[in-house]
């Protein structure tokens, strides 16, 4: 698997993603800066990761969105490539329009960092094979916007067409007020596009691949993108 992790002034996960994807599949990816306008050759997944791009100045994402790098991250989506973006990353992705709705301020307006729990919505994607449907894992989250809002056609949409990823949820798969700490619309920690080739997930799997941490429930993700691309 020939992954590039995308880098963006004030982006603070991209080695944590970087050493993540190596371990998985053998191969260290490239880094590619926000202002380099092509992704590598023969590059299989494009990588936003999180952060705070530009220091979130206007909205969580919005600068980067328009870096000239997008273009390209754009360009290979439309022709059927893989991309993730995570927890900033997810942010960046809405704003450029490759994926549905926004992310907006925790429901308690304040920064959150913990581990939570989530519900797998279906494991026949390149993003989720390496899980069952309804599987429960716990990975850790980090963020002051990972409030997913979305108008209630585009809600529906997501749900009609199994669209969404992964929902916050409680120890045993529950839907319930307090598992869903940030008020995200329908519990949604993540969606894809139609094609289920883009991915935007705002917790960490790739901080929970390491017994060290306490936490390896996020190590089949990326053991589920390297069996993909085989």
């Amino acid at each position: 698997m020939k992954a590039a992790v995308i880098v963006f002034p004030g982006i603070n996960r991209e080695r944590d993603m970087a050493r993540t994807l190596k371990l998985a599949s053998g191969r260290e990816p490239a880094m590619v800066w926000h202002a380099d306008t092509a992704l590598p050759a023969g590059t299989d997944i494009g990588v936003l990761p999180g952060g705070f791009s530009y220091g979130d100045y206007l909205r969580c994402g919005a600068i980067a969105a328009r870096a000239p790098i997008m273009e390209a991250v754009r360009a290979f989506a439309a022709k059927g490539g893989l991309v993730l973006g995570v927890c900033n990353g997810f942010q960046i992705l809405c704003e450029a329009g490759l994926l549905p709705g926004v992310l907006m301020r925790n429901a308690q307006l304040k920064f959150i960092c913990h581990d939570v729990h989530l519900r797998v919505e279906r494991s026949d994607t390149p993003f989720t094979r390496g899980y069952n449907a309804g599987q429960v894992i716990r990975v850790p989250v980090a963020h002051h916007d990972g409030n997913y809002t979305a108008d209630p056609e585009t809600l529906d949409r997501l749900e009609a067409r199994g669209l969404i990823a992964f929902r916050y949820c409680g120890t045993s798969g529950e839907n319930n007020e307090e598992a869903n700490f940030n008020g995200s619309a329908r519990a949604i920690a993540g969606i894809f596009n139609e094609t289920r080739t883009v991915l935007g997930l705002m917790p960490h799997p790739e901080n929970a691949t390491d017994p060290l941490l306490g936490r390896t429930d996020g190590q089949a993700f990326f053991d589920g993108l390297v069996s993909a691309l085989q």
